[in-house]
């Protein structure tokens, strides 16, 4: 069975965007191969200056994960930093990619010009080697991942690729792949850009959490155009098509039908805020319960960790062996 790693940072609330555009393709694709989801909390660490907020962050993620449906049983959910693996095996790929290649990934160059007056961490710089470490731990053989995330696939592949040549075949090297597409979900107030939480404002980014007042709210302010037509049209009605868009992906009606029943504005915004609030009824009520029994929690934790650790543990003494490190 083809496996698959797909991880997560502990970096903001999950919204609308994140679920219905690639985590609920995670909870199909859990029934269709051997899937490996990480809650990468070691990463986070290069954006991080405050103490506890990355573990009640982590804590509120994988509550989230699991509240969408994803099943221990069958999908293996972990945390990073349950793994010690992860930084065992990122030291030797930080051994085995140079300083050029790291200088040259374009995300280290942005996000470092954007901290220009902060402290930018060598973490920024060096992030390739602990990402993959987490992907050829698992032999992964592929990693869903946008444009913006393949020259980091692209590293991964020249480490393993490098590390086999001199020790000898040692890491699958997977491939990159483009996820099955999720739901297009653009910002309520700015439909032309992604519902993201990074946007200046709350305001147009509907959260996992959010209440039903609140999504209301946001879907009744909704940004949409003067023409008072309902029809889909992307680049002429990028507002009216994002609600259709919604509406369709939580209701599981089609674009085309929808676009035929309503004629006004104020309706169609109603509906998708209701169905938005239906759909999420049920996730909220699992992830209030996970987060008041965090003992439950910690135990489903510690089944994918254990897991986890299994895969992790014979990847890294199978790359010590190459290498010919002494045993212990």
């Amino acid at each position: 069975m083809t496996r698959v790693l797909s991880c997560i940072q502990p970096t903001g609330d999950v919204h609308l965007g994140n679920y219905l555009g690639a985590l609920r393709n995670w909870v199909a694709g859990q029934h269709e191969k051997d899937v490996y989801h990480g809650i990468v909390d070691l990463h986070a660490l290069t954006v991080t200056t405050q103490p506890n907020v990355v573990g009640e962050a982590t804590l509120s993620l994988a509550a989230m994960l699991f509240a969408i449906g994803l099943d221990p049983n069958v999908a293996t959910i972990f945390v990073q930093s349950h793994v010690p693996e992860h930084s065992q095996l990122g030291w030797v790929m930080e051994c085995t990619v140079s300083f050029g290649e790291l200088s040259r990934m374009t995300q280290f160059k942005e996000k470092s010009a954007r901290r220009e007056a902060d402290f930018v961490s060598a973490g920024l710089f060096t992030y390739p080697a602990l990402q993959a470490a987490d992907i050829v731990l698992y032999d992964a053989d592929e990693v869903p991942v946008g444009d913006d995330q393949r020259q980091h696939i692209e590293i991964t592949r020249d480490i393993a690729i490098r590390f086999n040549s001199r020790f000898g075949d040692t890491f699958v090297v997977p491939a990159a792949v483009t996820p099955t597409a999720g739901a297009r979900v653009m910002d309520l107030q700015a439909p032309t850009s992604k519902m993201s939480k990074s946007s200046d404002t709350d305001s147009g980014c509907v959260y996992m959490l959010d209440d039903p007042k609140a999504i209301e709210k946001k879907f009744k302010r909704a940004v949409t155009d003067s023409e008072a037509v309902v029809a889909y049209d992307l680049k002429e009605k990028p507002g009216v098509s994002n609600l259709l868009d919604i509406l369709s992906a939580a209701s599981g009606t089609p674009v085309a039908t929808l676009a035929d029943q309503y004629s006004q504005y104020g309706p169609l915004k109603s509906d998708a805020a209701s169905a938005v609030i239906s759909m999420l009824e049920p996730i909220q009520a699992r992830y209030h319960e996970l987060m008041d029994d965090q003992a439950e929690l910690a135990r489903l934790l510690a089944v994918g960790a254990d897991r986890a650790r299994e895969q992790a543990s014979a990847t890294l003494s199978r790359a010590y062996r190459a290498i010919g490190l002494l045993s212990n």
